[in-house]
């Protein structure tokens, strides 16, 4: 299958070295022309690293167009983090086709944002978007073309939008991850399988003393005390409650699966928060007012929790509650904007107009 794989980031090295081991063809578009230009001098290669050891895989094409990198393709792979959303689907929007998917993994509803963008441009392709509640893999570069893969995820649950095209979606999007998808909806209901809001939240406040403190610290490891995995598992029942007032049903995958030696599996499999911390990736610096943790996941992920946890009509205390904390350490209003429905265009929808849209698109 050809499949563009959109930015530069961890998640993006993994799909596009990951996807061209499995023998897809695949492209990598990212905006540094100054990287892009190293790459293609390196050979447009990337280096894989796994349990199963090393390899170096070739990639189609190494790009700052876009255009050039979606041309023709049937997966457009994003897995760039939420707030580099609206750039890329921006750039991305004239130049979508009939048929093609746009998958972001996880998204944050950035599904709408792709949406909206095609429609704003005036295309009006019958293409569709899909979010998933992680990151297909467990992941960090090891050089500017070198990726570790730790884990790579057995379950992904994924909403489609317009909901209406669920089924091409989904196929196509099978082929990438063979075994793995899960139809879980709409695009919204994936959005509120995103792992990240509930799980970096409290791990990056409840630990901001210790962040600070130490030149690198590990959230998943020393940083997960009991007493914080109850602020998690709480936090999340917030998600569930929401999901389960918006009429979304069961697997909810709450995070406790994660951590869980038995019972139903999560999304990256047994085991995985073990192997997270026995890799030693995560012991990494994190800059509080500027990482994604912060950035994309408390204040665009809880921002749109709470947003939709109003039109459900469900209480989000913990939610707000480290809006406001998460705010104050960074000296702004996380209360204020962020990603919400209303900020999205979609205020003045109620839920039967909200399921309309979700179900046929624009």
């Amino acid at each position: 299958m050809k499949i563009a794989v959109l930015g530069g980031g961890n998640g993006s090295f993994a799909a596009a070295g990951d996807l061209a081991l499995s023998g897809h063809e695949v492209r990598l578009w990212r905006r540094d022309a100054d990287q892009v230009a190293a790459h293609r001098a390196a050979g447009s290669r990337i280096l894989v690293k796994d349990h199963n050891g090393r390899h170096d895989v070739k990639l189609a094409l190494v790009t700052t167009g876009i255009a050039e990198a979606v041309k023709g393709v049937e997966l457009i792979l994003c897995p760039a983090p939420a707030f580099a959303q609206t750039d890329i689907a921006r750039l991305l929007a004239p130049h979508l086709r009939d048929g093609q998917v746009v998958f972001l993994p996880p998204a944050t509803f950035g599904s709408m944002i792709f949406a909206q963008a095609a429609r704003d441009a005036g295309n009006h392709a019958k293409a569709c978007f899909a979010e998933t509640g992680t990151l297909p893999w467990l992941t960090r570069k090891h050089g500017p073309f070198e990726v570790a893969i730790t884990i790579r995820a057995k379950r992904l649950p994924v909403g489609v939008l317009p909901l209406d095209q669920a089924p091409r979606a989904l196929e196509v999007i099978g082929q990438a991850f063979p075994g793995a998808v899960e139809p879980c909806g709409d695009a919204l209901s994936g959005a509120l399988m995103n792992a990240g809001p509930i799980i970096h939240p409290p791990l990056i406040v409840m630990n901001a003393g210790p962040i600070e403190h130490f030149e690198k610290w590990d959230i998943h490891k020393e940083g997960t005390q009991a007493a914080i995995r109850r602020v998690t598992d709480a936090l999340d029942a917030e998600r569930m409650a929401v999901r389960e007032a918006l009429g979304y049903g069961a697997p909810h995958f709450p995070l406790a699966h994660h951590y869980a030696k038995e019972g139903e599996i999560w999304m990256y499999g047994r085991g995985s928060h073990d192997r997270l911390t026995d890799s030693g990736d995560w012991r990494e610096r994190i800059v509080l007012t500027e990482h994604r943790y912060m950035r994309e996941d408390l204040r665009l992920g809880l921002s749109l929790l709470v947003s939709v946890a109003g039109l459900a009509g469900v209480a989000t205390p913990l939610a707000k509650g480290f809006l406001a904390i998460g705010g104050a350490i960074c000296g702004e209003d996380f209360t204020q904007g962020g990603r919400t429905l209303e900020t999205l265009g979609l205020g003045n929808l109620d839920k039967a107009a909200l399921q309309t849209l979700l179900r046929k698109g624009f």
